[in-house]
């Protein structure tokens, strides 16, 4: 994971993951100004322990990278990853009250946890890959892969977890969509948290309200996530790095209420149609045909051109280690 500690947050929605052991970062409601969802990243150095106890909220907690041991309650979960890029994960789903300990098993163990108030409808256990639903979304530029890990049909009753795949320099949540009470959409509030592969690219994401009240644009990096106060929201991966997010949302949609979907722009939502259509006027490259097309010096025809195209250049890919 690359993080800069130097870097300034440019919005309140942005928050930039520290780095290191302990809390990496952490959303409360005091922290995001909303009322129903928390959210931290949680790194252990190897045989260290993080406790939580939450008597009135229900609790999740997805394994980023590396082992651990969860204690919740009378129950105890073994979970581990090696990456969000080469592995589903299994959830462990803590019902209200239940003290929790986790331990980095060998090695650090990093995993994100968030909650939601609740009531206490359904039992700490653990949720397997086996029960998530997978499915690829969109088409054209905004071509994603959705792993509801908590989402119906898996039971909670505020929690709603996905985990998504951009390819680079892709698009997700196109056509935009918005949950926040407005035009009849459900209210949840949602956080975003970024991985990168390879990690030294960057993310951009917007939150707007179509009258113009409020617009911004949030440049990410890998490891910080974003928060979605209101409005619209879409993301955009850079061309060279491969995008991984996982959302936890939580509101006033309690139970199998948690299905009830979220106001889509309808000035965008015409694209869904084209994708399923072929993308009739979808502009292919070239655009268009001129006499010129290739000859970087802008030369006639059969003109001798020397040299390489400057601007195709080569390198290796970086990788995080």
């Amino acid at each position: 994971m690359n993080i800069n500690s130097d870097r300034r947050a440019a919005s309140n929605s942005l928050v930039q993951n520290s780095g290191g052991d302990g809390v990496r970062l952490d959303v409360t409601p005091e922290s995001a100004g909303w009322r129903f969802l928390s959210f931290s990243v949680v790194n252990l150095a190897a045989g260290t322990s993080h406790t939580d106890h939450r008597p009135d909220q229900e609790t999740a907690i997805v394994p980023l990278t590396g082992n651990g041991v969860v204690k919740a309650g009378d129950h105890t979960f073994e979970v581990g990853r090696t990456s969000v890029f080469e592995q589903m994960p299994s959830i462990v789903y803590v019902t209200p009250g239940d003290e929790i300990e986790i331990t980095a098993a060998d090695g650090e163990f990093e995993f994100a946890i968030g909650s939601a108030p609740a009531e206490g409808l359904y039992p700490t256990r653990l949720i397997v890959p086996e029960e998530m639903k997978s499915e690829v979304r969109g088409g054209g530029a905004s071509h994603r892969q959705v792993n509801h890990v908590l989402a119906p049909p898996i039971d909670a009753e505020r929690l709603i977890l996905y985990e998504v795949y951009v390819p680079r320099g892709m698009w997700a949540g196109w056509a935009p969509h918005r949950h926040d009470g407005e035009d009849g959409s459900p209210y949840l509030e949602e956080t975003y948290y970024f991985r990168m592969d390879p990690g030294n690219g960057f993310i951009m994401h917007r939150n707007w309200t179509p009258d113009g009240d409020f617009d911004e644009t949030l440049v990410m990096h890998d490891g910080d996530t974003a928060l979605v106060p209101k409005g619209y929201h879409s993301t955009v991966s850079c061309p060279s790095s491969n995008m991984f997010f996982l959302n936890y949302l939580a509101g006033e949609l309690v139970d199998k209420e948690r299905t009830t979907p979220p106001c889509f722009d309808a000035g965008h939502t015409w694209i869904h149609d084209a994708w399923e259509n072929d993308d009739a006027g979808a502009w292919k490259q070239p655009v268009m045909q001129t006499p010129n097309l290739g000859n970087p010096g802008g030369l006639p025809p059969g003109a001798d051109v020397a040299g390489d195209d400057p601007y195709k250049v080569s390198g290796d890919k970086p990788t995080d280690d």
